[in-house]
């Protein structure tokens, strides 16, 4: 049996369990829960076992502490979509999404027949339209629209594929029968 090169000082266990004990996020208390153990020398398959993490992870986790302490164990990431527009750059769509209606920056093209009031599609095709910038997901545009002091406003059915003018008639056939 291979003898394990890490282990934790009691000072150091110490200063897990108080991270342990203090955090609020689930996944960094799942980590800080593993490297202790593994620190502790307690067998990796009861780890695993208790904290449901891969064998993996659980060896990344304990490279991390050793190469850069308990911060590093902090999950780092930021979300892509929110990131995607700058603050100037929102400052500046909201500014139009109060300032005009979506018929008057993108014409026929609006999501809504009136073109009065503000949807994510429209809004989905003002940030385009400025910045060639996509979100993935539909809910970032809601958030938004939120973001932007907008309530929602339930749509109206507009049916584009059906000319003004051939309904006017049909209506007209139709009074006169």
């Amino acid at each position: 049996m291979v003898k394990r090169k890490f282990t934790l000082t009691t000072e150091e266990q110490a200063k897990f369990k108080v991270a342990y004990h203090q955090c609020k996020d689930a996944n960094l208390s799942k980590k800080l829960l593993a490297v202790r153990l593994y620190g502790s020398d307690h067998p990796t398959d009861e780890i695993i076992e208790l904290v449901g993490c891969s064998r993996t992870s659980l060896m990344e986790w304990v490279q991390k502490y050793q190469l850069d302490g308990l911060d590093s164990l902090i999950d780092q990431r930021q979300g892509g979509n929110h990131f995607k527009l700058s603050k100037a750059e929102k400052v500046v769509i909201k500014e139009k999404v109060h300032r005009y209606t979506p018929k008057q920056l993108l014409g026929q093209d609006c999501a809504t027949g009136s073109g009065a009031h503000w949807t994510s599609a429209d809004l989905k095709q003002l940030i385009y339209q400025e910045y060639r910038v996509v979100y993935q997901s539909p809910t970032s545009y809601r958030v938004m629209l939120t973001e932007f002091g907008l309530s929602y406003q339930r749509s109206e059915k507009v049916f584009k594929s059906k000319s003004q003018l051939k309904q006017a008639d049909f209506e007209e056939q139709l009074e006169k029968n």
